[in-house]
């Protein structure tokens, strides 16, 4: 497996690292054979080529740390560009978001009881709408334009009923098709692509209510897919509900070539440096990484051990713990190895 390593700006070298540390345990029980090729990305490769774009490489996925940061904020060429760029020239038109309890050990805001059993994926269309339209600001009126095909529509529709298929069966596509006229064309077209699928349920609901719903009952939902504006809003709800963002990891995945495989979180410039940065977004992005790759033996292995970790060991200031984002990752590491010894 080659592997192109973005580590980025913040925290993002420190959580890739962990990340790292925990994909060479895996490899080594799993008798993985893994080739890492490390660039500099957005912030770090402004700084360092002018463009936050990296040089051309071969790979079957992309790990990414995390991008910006203050000293970029009046750049005129801005980390977050990279990021945009390299989505789309890859593809990767599906960001899959997973929203689970990982550990008893959470910051969720909602009583026990409406979290409990949570585990759900946000399917986000990634390269289309508001993001990528056409816009314009001046000094008294700005506007931008939500596009919509009806092929973006279909094709990431049609891998969220793939992904139902595989888990529920149940499909919650979320729009505002009471509002925009984007919004009318997706609910059509999504329906369309769900009577191809008879094992799949289709609801579809609004972006406000979904917001709501995700609040008062998350547990109730499976597969939730919905544009790309939408989407990154409901994701972080997601994740903040589950537990944190510091626990959740990304996939952002095209038709064939890599995908990139990322932490949600941001690049945390305040705690850059400390060691206190969450590593578990980061080495559960490895373990989504695994799974695209063929590898799901590995991948579960790995939220074993880290669910392991958090429930009964070292947790970073963001968990109630005290430890450090290498401690976390060495025990999560040192649990793939323990659990080798055991098996043999």
């Amino acid at each position: 497996m080659r592997i192109c390593v973005l580590p980025g700006d913040g925290i993002g070298p420190e959580v890739t690292r962990a990340a790292l540390h925990v994909l060479e345990a895996a490899s080594a029980r799993f008798e993985l054979s893994v080739e890492l090729d490390e660039r500099p990305f957005g912030g770090a490769a402004i700084d360092a080529t002018g463009h936050p774009f990296p040089d051309a490489t071969r790979a079957d996925a992309v790990l990414l740390g995390a991008v910006g940061g203050p000293s970029w904020n009046e750049a005129s060429v801005r980390p977050e560009q990279g990021l945009l760029a390299l989505r789309s020239v890859l593809g990767c038109y599906a960001n899959v978001r997973p929203a689970r309890r990982y550990t008893r050990h959470t910051t969720s805001p909602l009583r026990e009881e409406l979290v409990a059993g949570l585990d759900l994926v946000i399917v986000r269309e990634l390269i289309g709408g508001i993001y990528f339209g056409d816009r314009g600001l001046g000094d008294e009126a700005a506007y931008d334009t939500c596009n919509y095909s009806a092929f973006e529509i279909r094709r990431i529709v049609e891998r969220a009923c793939v992904l139902a298929g595989r888990r529920s069966g149940r499909v919650t596509s979320v729009d505002k098709a009471n509002v925009l006229a984007t919004s009318k064309l997706w609910r059509r077209v999504a329906s369309e692509v769900a009577e191809r699928h008879p094992g799949v349920t289709l609801e579809h609901q609004l972006v406000d209510s979904m917001a709501m719903l995700l609040v008062e009952r998350p547990a109730a939902y499976d597969v939730i897919v919905t544009e790309n504006l939408f989407g990154d809003v409901l994701s972080d709800l997601a994740a903040a509900v589950s537990g944190g963002i510091g626990l959740a990891p990304s996939a952002s995945l095209a038709d064939g070539g890599p995908g990139i495989f990322e932490p949600i979180h941001g690049s945390a410039p305040d705690i850059a440096g400390t060691g206190r940065a969450n590593p578990t977004g980061a080495i559960l992005s490895i373990a989504l990484l695994l799974d695209e790759l063929g590898q799901p033996t590995a991948a579960r292995a790995i939220e074993r051990a880290v669910t392991g970790v958090l429930d009964d060991g070292a947790r970073t200031p963001d968990l109630g713990g005290t430890a450090t984002t290498d401690e976390v990752a060495s025990e999560v590491a040192d649990a793939l190895s323990i659990s080798a010894s055991i098996a043999i």
